[in-house]
C-alpha cells in the first residue's frame, strides 16, 4: 500500500493549488481527479482574474482585497496565461448613479495596494472606438483594467509544477471511500480508464472537490455532512460583437453584470449567470431562461442584437458557495471557507467550500498553514514568488521564439507564445521545419502538440485537448474532431 502525508481529492484549481504549495513544502502528495483536471466548475469560469468589482456593492472588501492583491502575483508568475484587460462600462443612469460608479471604482484602484494595470477614468463614447459598437442612447461610460486568463491552462501548471516536486497526480481516478482507521485514512480508489482499483494510505485527507465537496461527505468520505449553496453560472460564445481589443461589463436591473469579452481572436464571450441548481453537476447545461437573459443583456447595450441562433458555443459550470442558503445566489459571498475535521485522536479531514479562481493561491496558502497544526513541513511556501511552469518568460517570448524557429507561421507562434510560455520549446524541439511538427489536423493543431500534451499535460481525449489544454474546438470542424479522437485511440490506446 502506496503511504502519502497529504491526499486531496479534486483536481480542480483548489485541490491542484493546494497539491503544489504542499508539495513545495516538502509533503509527499496524491491527488485523484474523477475526471480530467479542470473538467468542470474550473474549466467553466468568465476566464477572468479579477478582485470583483461588484462584491464592493456587498462591502465584501476583505475578499475583493484579496484578490486584487493576488491578481498582482499570478499576473507575474504566469504572464502567458494570464495577460492585462482593459474594460469599459457603460453608464446607465437607470441603475446606478455616476457618484456610485465614481467612488466604486477609486476604492477598487487603491483597495489592493501596489498595482501595475492603469487606473480607472472616464470615457465620452461621442469620438471613441469603445462607443461605436453601442446603442446611442449611452454616451459616457468608465474604464478600468483586470485580467483575463486560459483559466484550464491555470489548473494544468499548478498540477505541472506539484508534481515536478513530487507530488501523484491521478485524474480519470474516483475515490470510493475513504475512512479512518489507524490513525490514518485509508482511500479506496477506482482508475476509470483501465478499471483497476487501488488502496492508499494518507495522514491528511483534503476534500477539494468543489459543487460536490457537500454530497461526497457521508458518502465517499465517511464524515459528517456539511451543506452547501449551489449556484449554476452559464456562459456563450458569438461570432465577435466588435472589432477592439477590450472588453464590455454591462449593468442590468437584477443587480447582476454580464461581461461581453474578446474571446479566441474571431469570438466573443458573453456571461454569467448566476441561478440556483440542484441535480449532478456534471449534467449543468444552459438553459432557454439563461440564453435570453444574457442575450437581452447584451442587446439592451449593444447595437447589434443577438439571439440564440447566433450562439456558437455555450458551458456551464456550478459554483459550490459558502452561504447560510436564505441569500440569493448572487448575494452570497466567493469567499472561501476551510473547516477543519480531526483531533488527536482522529487524522485531518480538510474540507475546502466555496472560493474563486482569482484567490485559489491564497486558499491553497491557508489551508497548508491548518494542515500545518496537524503536520510539520519541512519548508515554508514559495509559490507567492515562483512562477508557475512556462512562467519564467521576458517580454519578447514571441519574438524569441519566432527569431528560433523563424519557419514557424506567425499565429502558430503567437499562440505557443500565449499558451505555453517557455515550455513551448519542448514542442518544437528537434524540428527545423514545419514538417517536423508532424501530422497536420488544421487549425493550428499538429501532432507534436499533441504529444507533448499527452506526454507532460495528462490529456487523453480529443475533449482534453481542444476545450481545455486548447480552445481549437472552436476552429475545428466535427469531422477533424473525430479524426483527432481516432489518431489518439491508435497511438495512446488505453
Amino acid at each position: 500500500m502506496n503511504k502519502f502525508d497529504i491526499a486531496i481529492i479534486g483536481g480542480g484549481i483548489n485541490g491542484c493549488g493546494i497539491a503544489r504549495d504542499a508539495a513545495s513544502r516538502g509533503a509527499k502528495v496524491f491527488l485523484c481527479e474523477k475526471g480530467d483536471l479542470a473538467s468542470a466548475t474550473s474549466s467553466s469560469s468568465t476566464k477572468l482574474i479579477h478582485g470583483g468589482l461588484r462584491y464592493l456593492e456587498y462591502y465584501d472588501f476583505r475578499l475583493v482585497h484579496e484578490a486584487l492583491k493576488e491578481r498582482e502575483i499570478l499576473l507575474k508568475n504566469a504572464p502567458h496565461i494570464i495577460t492585462p484587460l482593459h474594460f469599459i462600462l457603460p453608464h446607465n443612469k437607470n441603475l446606478r448613479p455616476t457618484w456610485m460608479i465614481r467612488i466604486g471604482l477609486f476604492i477598487y484602484d487603491n483597495l489592493g495596494g501596489k498595482k501595475s494595470l492603469p487606473s480607472s477614468g472616464f470615457i465620452n463614447f461621442k469620438n471613441s472606438e469603445y462607443g461605436k459598437p453601442l446603442v446611442s442612447e449611452i454616451r459616457t461610460g468608465f474604464e478600468y483594467s483586470d485580467c483575463l486568463v486560459q483559466d484550464s491552462r491555470l489548473v494544468i501548471l499548478n498540477a505541472m509544477s506539484a508534481a515536478s516536486k513530487g507530488a501523484e497526480i491521478s485524474p480519470r481516478t474516483e475515490c470510493i471511500s475513504a475512512k479512518r482507521k489507524n490513525n490514518a485514512w485509508q482511500i479506496e480508489l477506482l482508475n476509470k480508464k483501465n478499471n483497476q482499483k487501488r488502496v492508499i494510505e494518507a495522514k491528511i485527507l483534503v476534500n477539494a472537490s468543489g459543487p460536490w465537496a457537500s454530497s461526497i461527505l457521508g458518502q465517499q468520505i465517511e464524515a459528517k455532512k456539511h451543506s452547501l449553496i449551489l449556484s449554476k453560472g452559464s456562459h456563450i460564445v458569438v461570432n465577435k460583437l466588435f472589432d477592439h481589443d477590450s472588453a464590455y461589463i454591462f449593468q442590468n436591473k437584477d443587480k447582476r453584470i454580464v461581461f461581453a469579452i474578446p474571446f479566441e481572436q474571431d469570438f466573443t464571450l458573453i456571461g454569467t449567470t448566476d441561478v440556483e441548481f440542484s441535480g449532478d453537476p456534471d449534467n449543468a447545461s444552459i438553459s432557454d431562461e439563461e440564453t435570453e437573459y444574457l442575450c437581452n443583456s447584451v442587446n439592451n447595450y449593444f447595437k447589434k442584437r443577438i439571439s440564440k441562433a447566433d450562439i456558437i458555443w455555450s458551458y456551464s459550470g456550478v459554483r459550490p458557495l459558502a452561504g447560510k442558503g436564505k441569500e440569493k445566489t448572487q448575494e452570497v459571498s466567493r469567499d472561501y471557507v476551510l473547516d477543519a475535521d480531526g483531533d488527536a485522536n482522529n487524522p485531518l479531514l480538510l474540507n475546502v467550500f466555496g472560493g474563486k479562481i482569482t484567490t485559489y493561491r491564497k486558499l491553497a496558502e491557508s489551508a497548508c498553514e491548518i494542515i500545518s497544526g496537524y503536520y510539520s513541513f519541512n519548508t515554508n511556501s514559495c509559490t507567492e514568488n515562483e512562477p508557475l511552469p512556462g512562467g519564467d518568460i521576458s517580454n519578447q517570448l514571441y519574438d524569441e521564439l519566432h527569431s528560433s524557429f523563424n519557419w514557424l507561421p506567425e499565429n502558430l507562434c503567437q499562440r505557443y507564445a500565449n499558451s505555453y510560455g517557455s515550455l513551448a520549446n519542448k514542442i518544437l524541439k528537434n524540428c527545423s521545419k514545419i514538417e517536423d511538427l508532424g501530422k497536420n489536423f488544421g487549425g493550428g493543431l499538429f501532432e507534436a502538440e499533441i504529444r507533448y500534451l499527452v506526454d507532460e499535460e495528462w490529456a487523453q481525449t480529443a475533449e482534453d485537448i481542444l476545450w481545455r489544454r486548447t480552445k481549437l474546438g472552436l476552429h475545428l470542424s466535427e469531422n477533424t474532431v473525430a479524426e483527432l479522437a481516432q489518431w489518439l485511440q491508435q497511438n495512446f490506446p488505453c
